[in-house]
């Protein structure tokens, strides 16, 4: 059962859900579902489809969910959206950069007609 855990918890933050969230969301209190997430508790099958319904799968789905691949794909999404973050942030230094070329010539055009 460590294995559902841990697909749970892969799906918990996909959504970008905390503990508290998926708890409130069951009907289950905070340590009850860390349990689950931890596999200290067998998960029965009303649950089962409580937890698959939550994430908009069936309990098939649920089941044969492969973190591997699906935590591959998300540090890979990861990793595009920092690589466009680093864009943009290349992108604001060069307006900034204009900026304050701009601003050095009305400075200089300011103090030369004074």
């Amino acid at each position: 059962m460590k294995s559902l855990g841990k697909k749970i918890r892969l799906l918990r933050h996909q959504n970008g859900w905390s503990q508290e969230d998926v708890a409130k969301r069951l009907d289950i209190s905070i340590p009850a579902f860390s349990k689950i997430e931890t596999g200290i508790t067998d998960v029965n099958l009303s649950r089962l489809q409580q937890i698959a319904k939550l994430f908009d799968m069936s309990v098939v789905q649920l089941l044969n969910f492969n973190d591997a691949d699906e935590e591959k794909k998300y540090t890979t999404d990861l990793e595009q959206a920092n690589k466009k973050l680093q864009e943009r942030n290349n992108d604001v230094i060069e307006l900034q950069k204009k900026v304050i070329e701009l601003y050095e010539e009305l400075r200089k055009n300011y103090a030369g007609k004074n």
